[in-house]
């Protein structure tokens, strides 16, 4: 019998597997399924979602735990200083030695001395932990008013606005709050020249915006 010509080879049917799909196709899928683990024991996750990195740096807490005052002075006085803690000013206690049976204007110019050594002191290892630090320059001193000058004028011995804006705004609000110093939430401060003192109020708004302490206006020159 004579075998008839083909004029083009026969068309291969797709291999199956027993009774599924192509055999090709699901070697894929099981490639695919594969990949998945993989990718789900390394932990990679199949989420359009951004992936958290982690939490965010932890805030400081701008409190001194209770009872923290500094070094022990015994009999001492406790007095309130502003630091400087997340760009802005937060009141601190401290313990001074206490100054008793000087005049007026003595007691003055002692509190004003002991609370700028209290803001020129590297914070306490708890007032670091929460976040406090201080902008006052170790150089700076104080001196009381000369003649002509108004009677709660003190005089630095830098120019007040040549001085860093947080630390001017800490002298104010801290001398602003001293006891002695008549706690008038503000301070009278002028430098070594001739210039008039001025009165640096210690606001709301200096308190949260210290780096306003340099900004015109905010001094507010004093008849001399």
């Amino acid at each position: 019998m004579t075998r008839p010509p083909h004029s083009r080879r026969a068309t291969r049917a797709p291999r199956t597997g027993p009774g599924g799909p192509p055999i090709r196709a699901w070697r894929r899928a099981v490639a695919l399924a594969a990949l998945a683990l993989a990718a789900a024991g390394c932990g990679v996750r199949g989420t359009s979602v951004p992936v958290d990195a982690g939490g965010a740096p932890a805030r400081v807490s701008c409190k001194v735990p209770a009872g923290d005052t500094g070094a022990a002075v015994p009999d001492g006085a406790r007095v309130t200083v502003y630091l400087v803690c997340s760009s802005a000013l937060v009141q601190v206690e401290r313990t001074v030695a206490r100054s008793e049976g000087t005049p007026a204007e003595g007691a003055r110019l002692q509190e004003a001395r002991a609370l700028l050594t209290e803001l020129q002191k590297e914070p306490s290892a708890a007032e670091q932990a929460a976040g406090f630090s201080t902008a006052v320059p170790q150089n700076l001193r104080v001196a009381g008013p000369r003649a002509g000058d108004p009677a709660d004028a003190l005089r630095l011995s830098i120019r007040p606005d040549d001085l860093p804006s947080f630390a001017l705004a800490q002298l104010a609000c801290t001398y602003g709050a001293g006891a002695a110093l008549g706690r008038t939430h503000a301070a009278v401060l002028g430098g070594p020249g001739d210039d008039a003192p001025e009165r640096y109020a210690c606001s709301a708004e200096v308190r949260t915006h210290p780096d306003i302490a340099q900004n015109a206006g905010w001094g507010d020159p004093l008849p001399r």
